[in-house]
C-alpha cells in the first residue's frame, strides 16, 4: 500500500510539473506582449532584453488613442464583427434547420459543397472579388466587410448547427405542433432553447473569427476612417520601422473582447447545456 501510494504522488508531481511547463510555454508570448506594452522605446531595443518594464508607463495606450484614432477602430470591429456573426449565424440556424429535418433532392450534394468551401483557401478567389467590389464601388466600406465576412461563414455556421439540431428529437417538436405551433413558432420557441448552448458556441467562434480577420479587411479598406483593428495594428508596421510599443498596446485591447467572449460563453454554454438537458 505504501508503494502504491508512493507511485501516486510521484505521478501527481510529474502530472503537476508537466502541466505547469505546457502553461508557461503557451502563456509567456502573452505575458511578453503585455510587458512590452507598458515599456519604452529604448527599452523595447535594449540588448539583452528585460523581463520587467522599468520604468513602468503608460504612454503607448495614450498614443494609440490620441494619434491613432482607436477608438474608432474598436467600434469598426464591433460593429463588424456583431452583424456578421448575428447574420451568418441567423441564416445558418435556418439552413441547418432544413437539412437536418427535411429529405429531398440534392440535400447530400449540398453538404458536400459546403464541407469543400472550407477547405478552399480563400485567397484563391481574391483577384476576381476584389476586381469585382471595386466595379460595384464598395471600395473601403464596412458593409462589405460584413457580406464577406457573412458569406464565408454561413457554411461552418450551418455544418455546425445542424448537428445539434439532429440530436433534438422530432418528438419535442412534433408535440409543438399539436400544441398550435406552425413549424417557424416551434423552431425558434421550442427547439431554439434546447440547442442555445450551441447557437451561442456557434456564435461565439463566428464573433472571434470576425474580430480578427485581417487578410480580407487590408484588401478592401484603406480609407483610415473605416480601419478594423486587425487593419490598424498592421498600419504600425512601417517600411522601415515597426512600432513595437503601440503595436503590443493595441493588440492586448483587441485581445480583451475575445476573452471576454469566451469568458462569458463557457459559463452561459455550461449553464445551457443543463437547462437542456432538463428539457430534453
Amino acid at each position: 500500500m505504501k508503494k502504491s501510494g508512493a507511485k501516486h504522488t510521484v505521478y501527481l508531481i510529474v502530472k503537476v510539473i508537466v502541466l505547469l511547463s505546457f502553461l508557461t510555454v503557451v502563456l509567456f508570448p502573452f505575458y511578453w506582449l503585455f510587458q512590452t506594452s507598458f515599456k519604452t522605446p529604448r527599452d523595447i531595443a535594449q540588448f539583452p532584453p528585460t523581463y520587467l518594464p522599468n520604468p513602468f508607463v503608460w504612454d503607448n495606450y495614450a498614443t494609440i488613442f490620441r494619434m491613432q484614432n482607436f477608438g474608432r477602430y474598436i467600434m469598426n470591429s464591433v460593429s463588424v464583427s456583431l452583424v456578421a456573426s448575428f447574420m451568418c449565424v441567423l441564416i445558418g440556424l435556418l439552413g441547418s434547420y432544413v437539412l437536418a429535418r427535411f429529405d429531398f433532392k440534392g440535400k447530400s450534394k449540398i453538404l458536400m459543397f459546403y464541407l469543400i468551401t472550407q477547405m478552399i483557401p480563400g485567397f484563391l478567389g481574391m483577384a476576381a472579388l476584389y476586381t469585382m467590389i471595386s466595379k460595384f464601388g464598395m471600395m473601403d466600406k464596412l458593409t462589405t466587410l460584413m457580406i464577406l465576412y457573412t458569406v464565408m461563414l454561413i457554411p461552418y455556421c450551418t455544418i455546425t448547427l445542424r448537428g445539434f439540431f439532429a440530436q433534438v428529437p422530432r418528438a419535442l417538436e412534433e408535440a409543438a405542433q399539436i400544441d398550435g405551433c406552425n413549424r417557424v413558432a416551434a423552431l425558434f420557441r421550442v427547439i431554439l432553447p434546447v440547442i442555445l448552448p450551441g447557437v451561442s458556441a456557434t456564435f461565439m467562434f463566428s464573433f472571434v473569427q470576425c474580430w480578427n480577420e485581417v487578410f480580407s479587411a487590408i484588401m478592401y479598406i484603406n480609407r483610415s476612417s473605416s480601419y478594423t483593428i486587425p487593419v490598424a495594428l498592421n498600419s504600425l508596421v512601417l517600411k522601415y520601422d515597426v512600432k513595437w510599443g503601440e503595436l503590443s498596446a493595441g493588440a492586448v485591447i483587441s485581445i480583451v473582447p475575445s476573452i471576454g467572449m469566451f469568458a462569458f460563453a463557457q459559463k452561459y454554454i455550461a449553464s445551457g447545456l443543463v437547462n437542456g438537458a432538463v428539457k430534453g
